[in-house]
């Protein structure tokens, strides 16, 4: 696949996602006790087709060897740590 058609297929992608997600925005009550609009079937072959974009949107980025950024909490362990240079001290040479 060349670059242009991968570029295309990821803002398919993207606007698929985006639409989606606006339906489901929409559609959604604003209260619990009220019945959604979308059939329960419905609801799951949206949940599908979001599955299948994710997928898809992540096998274009490995091909294309980019990182997938995923979001945190501001409360979640990050996996990197900083840590202050003056806080290191140099070892003796053996």
């Amino acid at each position: 696949m060349s670059k242009d058609d991968s570029s295309k297929e990821r803002e398919i992608l993207r606007v698929m996602r985006k639409v989606l997600a606006s339906v489901i925005k929409d559609t959604t009550p604003q209260h619990r006790g009220l019945q959604h609009p979308l059939s329960s079937a419905t609801i799951e072959d949206v949940r599908l087709c979001l599955s299948l974009i994710a997928v898809r949107e992540r096998e274009l980025a490995d091909e294309a060897g980019a990182v997938m950024e995923r979001p945190y909490y501001a409360g979640d362990a990050q996996a990197v740590k900083t840590v202050s240079i003056s806080s290191l001290k140099r070892k003796p040479d053996a």
